[in-house]
C-alpha cells in the first residue's frame, strides 16, 4: 500500500503547515487506509480520555487564566462603586466618590449619584480608582515564546513593503501574556507588527476577548514604518557611516517615498472613478496602495521607528514633505530635538526609559530624564515598555522611573493613561475617568505607579475580571512547596 507523505510549506502568514502528496491511490487502498485510520483514532481517543482523567487536578486546570467565553458573550452587568477616591486624570480627584458602570461604559462619576436599578454594589472604602493604563509600543498577542519556539512568533511578513498586512488578524486572544499584563493594571495595548520598511498596520486592543475582532478597539489604528537608517553608533561601537551605507539608505528612502506617492495617486484615481464611473476608466486594484490611502491623506497616524537625533530629524522632514501624520516611537535622543518636535507638533512614544544610554559617554540617567525634558519643552509624549508581551506588565515602573528623575507625578500618570489615548486619537473613548468613556478601570490600595501597590478590582469594557494569571496560578501552586 502506498502511503502519502506530508510535505511541509510556509503558508501566507509565514507559519509552517503541510499539504498532502499528489500521488493517486486505488479505491481499495483508500478504503483500507480509512479503516485503519478509524481504528487508530478510536484507540487514540480511548487512551486520551483515560490519560486526561488520570491527570491531577492542578494539571487539568492549567488554563485558569483564560476568560470563559460566557463572560464576554453575556450582557454587561451594571455596577455602582462607592466610597472610593477617584483619580479622573483629566480633572480634579474626587474623594469619597461614586462611579456607575452601565453597558460597559462609565454612566456617571461624582460625589452624589443615585444607584441604578439592579446594580451590583462594590464598597471601595480606602481604595483608589484609576483609568486603565495603555501601552502603545508592544507586540501583545503576536509573540508567545520569543526564543526557542519560532511557531509562536507572528510579527512580520516577507518583503520590504507590507502596508496591507493588519496585525489584528494575527493576535492570539489566548496568549498567557494578556492575563499577566491586565492584572498589573494595563487594560489596553497597541500591538505593532515589525520587520521590513513598511511593517504593516498596528491594532489597538483591549486585553479582554475571545477573538481578535472582539478585542479590537481600533483594528487598523496606525501604519508602522521602520525608517531606513545607517547602522552602528550604538553603545557597542562607532557608527559605520560609509558611502555605500549612505547610498543604500537613500535608495530605501526613495523606494518608500515612491510607494507613498503612488498611493496618493491611486487614491485620486479611485475618487475620480467613483465620481464619474461612466467616463473614467476603473483603476486596477492594488491592495498595498489601497491600504496606504488613509495614511497618505493624513486621516490616520504613521508610527516611525527612530532613536537617534539625525534619524528623528530625517523622519520629521520626510513626514512634512509627504504631508503625513507622524508619531515617533523610540526617541532615545528625542530631548535633543525637542524644539523641532514642539514646532511641528510631532508626538513621541518613549519605549526606552529603562534602557542603557545609546552612547558610552552619555550620562547614565539620560534616558530616565528624557520624558522630563520633553515635558519641559512642551512636546507631546507617552511612555511605553517597548516589550513583546512578557514585560508589558512593567509599564507603571517605567513611568515611575521617569517620575523619579524629574517628570511631575501627575504627568507620569497621564503618560500611561490619557496621553497615549490622545496621541492615537481615542481620548474620547478611554484614557481618563469621564462619563461616556469605556469602563476600563483599575481599583488599587495605593499609588498606581508604586511597585508595592496591590490591585483589588479590575474592569475592562465594564466587566469585572478575576485577578488571575499564569503567574498567580503558579505562585499558588508552589508557594507552600517544601
Amino acid at each position: 500500500m502506498t502511503m502519502l507523505r506530508p510535505k511541509f510549506f510556509l503558508n501566507r502568514r509565514g507559519r509552517r503547515g503541510f499539504r498532502r502528496g499528489t500521488q493517486r491511490q486505488s479505491s481499495s487502498e483508500s478504503s483500507a487506509q480509512n479503516s485503519a485510520s478509524s481504528a487508530v483514532n478510536r484507540i487514540f481517543g480511548l487512551l486520551l480520555g483515560v490519560a486526561l482523567f488520570s491527570l491531577p487536578l492542578t494539571a487539568r486546570a492549567q488554563d485558569t487564566d483564560r476568560i470563559d467565553a460566557q463572560i464576554t458573550n453575556t450582557p454587561s452587568p451594571t455596577y455602582i462603586i462607592r466610597n472610593a477616591r477617584i483619580v479622573t486624570v483629566s480633572g480634579a480627584d474626587i474623594d469619597n466618590g461614586i462611579l456607575v458602570i452601565i453597558n460597559g461604559h462609565i454612566a456617571g462619576v461624582g460625589a452624589n449619584i443615585s444607584a441604578p436599578a439592579g446594580a451590583q454594589e462594590i464598597d471601595a472604602r480606602g481604595l483608589t480608582i484609576y483609568p486603565g493604563m495603555i501601552d502603545l509600543g508592544s507586540n501583545m498577542g503576536l509573540i508567545e515564546v520569543p526564543t526557542g519556539a519560532p511557531g509562536t512568533i507572528d510579527v512580520q511578513e516577507l518583503g520590504e513593503m507590507n502596508p496591507n498586512i493588519a496585525a489584528v488578524w494575527s493576535i492570539n486572544p489566548h496568549s498567557a501574556h494578556i492575563a499577566v499584563t491586565r492584572v498589573a493594571g494595563v487594560t489596553t495595548a497597541l500591538s505593532l507588527p515589525s520587520g521590513a520598511v513598511i511593517s504593516g498596520q498596528a491594532a489597538l486592543i483591549n486585553l479582554l476577548g475571545t477573538s481578535p475582532r472582539e478585542m479590537a478597539v481600533v483594528p487598523e489604528a496606525a501604519l508602522v514604518i521602520d525608517f531606513p537608517r545607517i547602522g552602528g553608533g550604538g553603545f557597542g561601537g562607532p557608527p559605520s557611516i560609509t558611502p555605500e551605507a549612505m547610498t543604500q539608505r537613500e535608495r530605501r528612502v526613495d523606494e518608500l517615498r515612491k510607494m507613498l506617492r503612488d498611493a496618493e495617486a491611486y487614491g485620486r484615481a479611485q475618487d475620480a472613478y467613483r465620481k464619474d464611473p461612466k467616463s473614467t476608466p476603473r483603476p486596477v486594484t492594488d491592495l498595498k496602495l489601497a491600504a496606504l490611502v488613509p495614511y497618505v491623506r493624513g486621516e490616520r497616524p504613521v508610527i516611525f521607528r527612530a532613536e537617534r537625533e539625525r534619524e528623528i530629524r530625517a523622519v520629521v522632514r520626510f513626514a512634512e514633505e509627504l504631508k503625513l501624520k507622524p508619531i515617533i516611537i523610540g526617541g532615545s535622543e528625542a530631548w535633543k530635538t525637542a524644539t523641532l518636535l514642539k514646532e511641528k507638533d510631532v508626538p513621541v512614544i518613549l519605549d526606552s526609559v529603562l534602557n542603557l544610554p545609546l552612547h558610552e559617554d552619555d550620562a547614565y540617567d539620560s534616558l530616565y530624564e528624557n520624558a522630563a525634558k520633553l515635558h519641559a519643552a512642551g512636546v507631546r509624549f507617552c511612555i511605553s515598555t517597548g516589550d513583546s508581551g512578557a514585560h508589558v506588565r512593567d509599564l507603571p515602573f517605567n513611568a515611575g522611573m521617569a517620575a523619579a528623575f524629574g517628570l511631575p507625578r501627575t504627568e507620569a500618570l497621564k503618560s500611561v493613561t490619557l496621553y497615549p489615548a490622545q496621541i492615537l486619537g481615542v481620548a474620547d473613548r478611554m484614557g481618563s475617568i469621564e462619563a461616556g468613556k469605556i469602563a476600563n478601570l483599575v481599583i488599587t490600595d495605593g499609588d498606581l505607579l508604586e511597585p508595592r501597590t496591590n490591585i483589588k478590582f479590575l474592569f475592562i469594557n465594564g466587566r469585572q475580571l478575576p485577578l488571575v494569571s499564569r503567574h498567580t496560578m503558579l505562585n499558588d501552586q508552589f508557594k507552600d512547596r517544601k
